[in-house]
């Protein structure tokens, strides 16, 4: 899969010292003795013992949300050595909101038109996720298709999403996509556009959807020549 289009930016949290490995990050005591007591009136991030939140823990979270439309998920946090807990902390202080099962926002992130599919995304927990079939198609403006549901792809270890009630906006597949079938839209994780045509070829979409898509992606360069050939091939297949 290719990098995701835009640095994402992060910073190490000031913990007085090196911090020995695996310990966490964020702690009530992770503040060093030698620091000035907080401005009281300035920070309102405590925890229910009165002891001062690390000041970086939602600074990194922001980092990691200007790249997710404002999202932050349970994963973002432990990656930063957080513990989850904490976003439930600053989601009961206002610092956050709780859009689903580990996942939240950050209020005061703008709220944008593509917002829902980043949060489709993220709602799966699974890192190799992916917008898919006709929702990935859609997003490329190559055919008229208008998706009633959100597709995305999960791989087939996901099938755990299976067990809970996915929202009746979402359609979840499962397939273990390779790295090159895995790109970015909109700084989005979105299958290809190869991919997101082979996907909607095998899921029986209209054929005339599916050659207006392969004759707009060959036009605009999007895929080769064998593979729009290919594509036409498998298609005619499918409809014959």
């Amino acid at each position: 899969m290719a990098e995701r289009p835009r640095e994402q930016r992060r910073h190490t949290a000031d913990t007085g010292g090196e911090l020995p490995e695996g310990a966490p990050r964020y702690s009530m005591l992770s503040r060093c003795c030698c620091e000035p007591e907080p401005d009281l009136d300035a920070r309102q991030d405590f925890t229910g013992f009165g002891k001062v939140l690390s000041v970086t823990l939602r600074d990194d979270l922001w980092d990691v949300a200007v790249d997710q439309y404002g999202f932050v998920t349970a994963r973002d946090a432990r990656r930063l050595g957080a513990p989850v807990v904490e976003l439930g902390k600053l989601a009961a202080r206002g610092k956050l909101q709780r859009v689903a099962y580990g996942l939240y926002r950050f209020p005061e992130w703008p709220t944008g038109p593509r917002d829902y599919l980043m949060e489709a995304v993220l709602w799966t927990r699974d890192p190799d996720a992916a917008l898919s079939h006709d929702t990935a198609l859609d997003a490329y403006e190559l055919s008229d298709i208008n998706p009633d549901r959100i597709h995305v792809t999960v791989p087939r270890r996901g099938r755990a999403l299976r067990r809970r009630q996915a929202p009746a906006a979402y359609m979840v597949h499962y397939e273990d996509l390779t790295p090159a079938q895995r790109g970015w839209w909109e700084q989005i994780p979105t299958v290809t556009v190869p991919t997101a045509i082979d996907q909607c070829i095998a899921s029986g979409m209209r054929s005339d959807l599916v050659r207006q898509a392969i004759t707009a992606a060959r036009v605009q360069g999007l895929i080769d020549p064998a593979t729009a050939d290919r594509q036409q091939a498998a298609l005619t297949g499918e409809h014959s």
